[in-house]
């Protein structure tokens, strides 16, 4: 086990605060020089759909602050496999790049981190 971290968010961008305060704290260890992963499970995966208009919901898109990730050296988003499949998602309608992790790694990838923070 490692001093990484793994934020792994499960709502949807813009069902309350959890998707965002997610974000903020990838931000924030990673300005930190922690090693941190984002990992999406479940709702979490819509964050990562094209053509959300949150200005109806007065709320700021979080696909550019994905898409920043890698300014803060987080090179890769991580996505549950499953999760897509169960919402009918292709990987194809994705905006930006990732990693997917399926269920028999899910385990193995968690516990490689020596901290996890769930949203």
């Amino acid at each position: 086990m490692t001093s990484s971290l793994c934020i792994i968010s499960t709502k949807a961008p813009y069902q309350g605060q959890a998707a965002r305060e997610a974000l903020d704290a990838v931000f924030i260890s990673a300005s930190y020089d922690i090693p941190t992963s984002l990992l999406l499970m479940g709702d979490g995966v819509y964050q990562l759909l094209g053509h959300q208009a949150p200005e109806q919901l007065p709320r700021k898109k979080l696909t550019a602050l994905l898409q920043s990730l890698p300014l803060y050296g987080v090179e890769h988003i991580y996505v549950d496999s499953q999760s897509l499949e169960e919402r009918h998602i292709a990987t194809t309608h994705l905006i930006t790049s990732f990693q997917l992790v399926s269920p028999e790694k899910l385990p193995e990838f968690i516990n490689q981190h020596g901290k996890i923070l769930s949203f």
